[in-house]
Formats: C-alpha cells, structure tokens, sequence
C-alpha cells in the first residue's frame, strides 16, 4: 500500500484530502505544517507528499527546500490557493526548487488531483 503524507494548515483541506485518498487505497498521515511534516519524515517513508505552500510555523517553499535538501528522491505535489501572491507564483516558485514536482491550484477537481498523485507514484 502506498503511503502519502498531507501537509496542510487547513484542517478541512486535511481531512478531505485523507477520505479522497484513503477512498483510493493509500494509506495517509497528517501534519499542520512543515515543520510537524519534518518529524513524520524522519520517523517514517513515504511514497508521496502532498504540500500546501502557504502555512504557519514553516511554510511550503521552507518545507520542499528542506525535503529535496535532505530527501532528493522524495515524490511531491504542492497545491495552493495563494495568498499575497497568486497561487501560481507560489507554485512556480515550488517548481523552481524540486525537478520532478507536480503543482496544484486550488481549488482543484478530484479527478485532477488523482491523476497527478497517479503520475507522481508512476514516476517511481
């Protein structure tokens, strides 16, 4: 069973993402940001991270820098509704630090978001 990590401030966003993915046959775990991601990170593997850009404590442009640093080969989707910036801004951004990430916008369509966690384990 894959395993999925949903890093999100929102816990509605969270909680959807979970039933959806769950729905699906993964196997998820939860963090509110970064830094609460991190600590799932070092004490378990995952095969997908799902990261929203705009968070307290550490945000997800920290986050990604932080995982391709320590984790190079770790699988991630960034999704964001923006903030000061455009939501695609972040995400451009997002793409500018990870080679193989896949981004987001939200709000997204269930299908869309499927397709690309999909594309995201196929690449392993």
């Amino acid at each position: 069973m894959k395993r999925i990590l949903v890093v999100d401030d929102e816990e509605q966003i969270r909680s959807m993402l979970t039933q959806m993915l769950e729905h699906e046959g993964f196997s998820v775990d939860t963090a509110e940001n970064g830094e609460e991601g991190m600590d799932l990170i070092t004490r378990h593997v995952y095969d997908l991270i799902i990261t929203d850009m705009i968070m307290p404590v550490k945000d997800g442009l920290k986050f990604i820098m932080e995982l391709t640093n320590d984790y190079p080969d770790q699988r991630i989707l960034a999704i964001s509704g923006g903030g000061a910036i455009k939501a695609e801004r972040y995400l451009t951004m997002a793409g500018y630090l990870a080679d193989d990430i896949a981004t987001l916008e939200k709000p997204f369509k269930r299908d869309t978001l499927l397709a690309l966690v999909n594309e995201q384990l196929d690449m392993e």
